[in-house]
């Protein structure tokens, strides 16, 4: 299957049936996210124990780039160590923006369907919204914007991968 034809199903699929879809009533830790160009609006939660991400939700009004992301990201990081889902926060952010080398040894496994949203300047936002309310949430920042400087967009490109 062409690689744009799988980013489509994939697209598709998790916007019509998301995974994690709702809010999590016992959270430890919440974020709200936001896309003031595309309007996209997304709030986390998840349950944090022993620095494991025991059970992570997402809900919101967003566009299907955004929400395929966010179902995607809580799937890969549920169960994962807070420093595993840093690394995954760290190389999906690489990813979209065109800056991972996909030839070389990474983490994002299925993830890597999001590779061809570089070519789509406007969507890399929408991608990325989860991604950065996600680290937002496991840093205790309760919210965050794609248009901020400052905040965990910023922490996200410094974060260092060992």
């Amino acid at each position: 299957m062409h690689t744009n034809s799988l980013y489509q199903e994939v697209i598709l699929d998790h916007n019509r049936k998301p995974r994690n879809y709702g809010k999590l009533d016992q959270a430890s830790h919440h974020a709200v996210g936001h896309n003031p160009l595309c309007g996209d609006r997304l709030d986390i939660t998840l349950q944090l124990e022993n620095e494991q991400i025991c059970d992570i939700a997402f809900q919101g009004e967003s566009c299907a780039i955004c929400k395929a992301s966010a179902s995607m990201m809580t799937t890969a990081v549920k169960g994962k160590s807070r420093s595993d889902a840093e690394i995954l926060i760290h190389e999906f952010r690489e990813l979209a923006t065109g800056k991972l080398d996909t030839g070389h040894p990474h983490h994002l496994g299925r993830l890597t369907v999001f590779s061809g949203i570089r070519d789509l300047p406007t969507r890399v936002k929408c991608a990325i919204l989860p991604w950065h309310t996600l680290h937002a949430a496991l840093n205790s920042i309760s919210s965050t914007s794609t248009e901020a400087n400052n905040d965990s967009a910023q922490m996200v490109s410094n974060h260092s991968v060992s």
